[in-house]
């Protein structure tokens, strides 16, 4: 038995956390540079704001000036996700993370209710990590999720839909849409509709056969999966990722090569950062930048790939990377985004060193091991390459960024009494 534990407009919920003004208002979390809407709260879905409204064409509309909206802080995010992920550890024998704020519950071998169990979980997330959420039981991953997201369409209702038993799930199979359905997207939904196919019990009774040739293999394990047969096991490692990117807008166009070449290092000093926290090397790289096409500037769009000598150094990386990028540049032209994607990875312990490595393997992961520990330990950039930016003012804009409470000595919150 598995559960699926859900925070409730998690964004939001992480800057209710440590705003008590912003709670019981309507409350947006916007994307990159300020852009479209990423998360809402149920008063910000009433008033009809829908996700990826870009913000700036919708915020002066009389019904949602009121609404508060900030920009995004997955510093503050990806901590916060970190308590919970910590909280849940103290109740179920293990906890599989399946992004910033769902969370996959083992739930095998426990005596106890599991719908009391679970009550009592959300009460701990919500008093320790103070985020609100709600949880889904079932046999298998695909009605965990699907009970999840039951629990979550009933705002008055206790929080937790336990899909264990199957005359339960008969009969809410029989109202529930397919397109609720973990796994099936648009273009699934589009042909099951074609095909007649509008609930899960139908789904389910669709003959074996006919869905295979429909969907594929992956829609038949879909279909068995809501049947009870567990076909995505608890902690099935996930295959490895092949590529791993950090591109973003630019908060101003940037026209000088320094500026380009600190945007292009600091974004490799990120994808490296991440490929450790993977256990992960890279033996390509890929560049582009463009310009923006939609503001009359003349247009202008590049990209290139190169091999690497296979690691997850910083120093190394970058120097690979603003190579790529200078072969890139040309003067006269106002760029407005970039972006630095690391293909071909594997894991560092079976990747294939080079014979006679540029930096000594050993020196290397000491030194990278003692940069990570200390922006762990210290806050982001506490240090970092100095072909970076510390604040540069082409970054993204986040105009609204709340502090970083959790991972920023001079963010903690102060109290007085």
């Amino acid at each position: 038995m598995l559960g699926l534990i859900d925070g409730n407009s998690f964004y939001c919920s992480c800057e209710r956390a440590f705003n008590p003004a912003l709670r019981r208002r309507a409350v947006v979390v916007l994307s990159n540079n300020d852009g479209c809407v990423i998360a809402r709260t149920n008063e910000a879905k009433d008033l009809g704001l829908r996700m990826a409204e870009p913000w700036h064409l919708v915020r002066d509309r009389p019904q949602y000036r009121e609404v508060v909206w900030m920009s995004s802080n997955y510093a503050l995010y990806g901590d916060m996700s970190r308590r919970m992920f910590e909280v849940l550890h103290d109740f179920v024998p293990a906890v599989e993370p399946y992004s910033i704020d769902e969370m996959f519950l083992d739930l095998e071998g426990i005596t106890e209710d599991l719908a009391l169990l679970s009550a009592r979980i959300r009460a701990a997330v919500r008093r320790i990590a103070k985020i609100p959420t709600c949880v889904g039981i079932g046999p298998t991953k695909t009605i965990a999720k699907l009970a999840n997201k039951v629990a979550k369409s009933n705002r008055d209702g206790p929080g937790v839909c336990d899909f264990a038993l199957p005359e339960v799930r008969s009969v809410a199979y029989e109202r529930i849409p397919v397109a609720d359905v973990w796994g099936l997207g648009p273009a699934a939904q589009g042909k099951l509709k074609g095909a007649g196919v509008n609930t899960v019990a139908e789904f389910i009774a669709y003959p074996a056969d006919d869905l295979r040739g429909l969907l594929s293999v992956t829609g038949l394990r879909t279909q068995r999966e809501l049947m009870g047969v567990s076909c995505f096991p608890f902690g099935a490692l996930p295959a490895t990722r092949k590529s791993l990117a950090v591109t973003r807008s630019f908060g101003r166009a940037i026209t000088s090569w320094p500026e380009m070449r600190e945007a292009v290092a600091t974004y490799a000093t990120r994808a490296a950062e991440r490929l450790r926290d993977h256990r992960l090397i890279a033996s390509a790289v890929q560049v582009f930048m463009h310009t923006n096409r939609f503001n009359g500037d003349p247009a202008y769009a590049n990209q290139a790939t190169v091999t690497l000598e296979p690691s997850n150094d910083s120093f190394l990386l970058i120097e690979a990377t603003v190579g790529v990028a200078r072969r890139l540049w040309r003067d006269g032209f106002r760029y407005a985004k970039a972006g630095v994607i690391f293909v071909d990875l594997c894991e560092g312990s079976k990747g294939t060193r080079q014979f006679f490595p540029s930096r000594d393997p050993v020196r290397s992961a000491a030194l990278m091991q003692t940069l990570d520990t200390v922006n762990r330990r210290y806050g982001r950039d506490t240090l970092r390459p100095g072909g970076t930016g510390a604040r540069p003012d082409w970054s993204m804009r986040r105009a609204k960024v709340s502090p970083a409470y959790t991972t920023s000595f001079e963010d903690l919150l102060e109290v007085t009494a």
